[in-house]
Formats: structure tokens, sequence, C-alpha cells
């Protein structure tokens, strides 16, 4: 599994040649569960059936086991990922915010991903 590494921005490394590349590594596989969470369902030209369902299953009035099922499939479906180990989210209703950690088992090792790298 190779994918190309994100700046703090989100946005592609370039310059470095090889070194602007994720490679065989827990790393990779947690940078394409971000990428997929980060991708709206209809969102992508190409195949509007990809994308996680954030209007439909987690945004506005969802129960929470709506909205935890829907992010630990996206996670699971994700190539490379074999488990997820542990998982924990918190919805504030005040500020609208939903904060999301997991740990996932990889095919290269564990990764822990946390709402940091998501913001939704």
């Amino acid at each position: 599994m190779r994918y190309r590494k994100l700046d703090t921005d989100g946005d592609y490394v370039f310059g470095s040649g090889k070194h602007d590349f994720l490679k065989d590594s827990p790393e990779a596989v947690g940078q394409a569960v971000l990428t997929r969470l980060k991708l709206w369902l209809a969102e992508w030209f190409a195949d509007t059936s990809a994308g996680t369902g954030w209007t439909q299953a987690i945004l506005g009035r969802q129960s929470e086991n709506l909205y935890e099922m829907t992010l630990r499939q996206r996670i699971l479906e994700t190539p490379g990922v074999l488990s997820i180990d542990e998982f924990f989210s918190n919805l504030d209703p005040n500020t609208r915010r939903l904060a999301v950690t997991a740990t996932i088992e990889t095919i290269y090792g564990s990764y822990a991903l946390s709402s940091g790298e998501l913001r939704v």
C-alpha cells in the first residue's frame, strides 16, 4: 500500500521524491481511513456512491448507535484494516462537535486515529 503524505493542512506533500509517500505502514492505512472518513457521500464525481454518509447517518438528530456504527463500518471497510481495537466518540450538542478516537489494527501494525485529524 502506498499513499502520498499529507501535511498538517491536509495538502499533498511534494519535493522529496520517494520520501513524500507512506508505504506498507500503519500510517499509510491510517491515512487511507482518514481520507475515506473525510470524503462525504456523493462528493467524488467519478463515483457518487463513495463516501461517508455524514448528512444521512451522522450529523443532525441521529442516535449515537447509528453514527458510531456508520463510522465503524467505514473504518473496517478500508483496505488494510483488520480490526478496531478501541473506539470512543463524544458528541457535544452545544458545540455540535463530534470527537472520535480509535485504535485500529492494520496489516502492518497498530495505528491510533484521533479527532484532531478528523474535523467534521
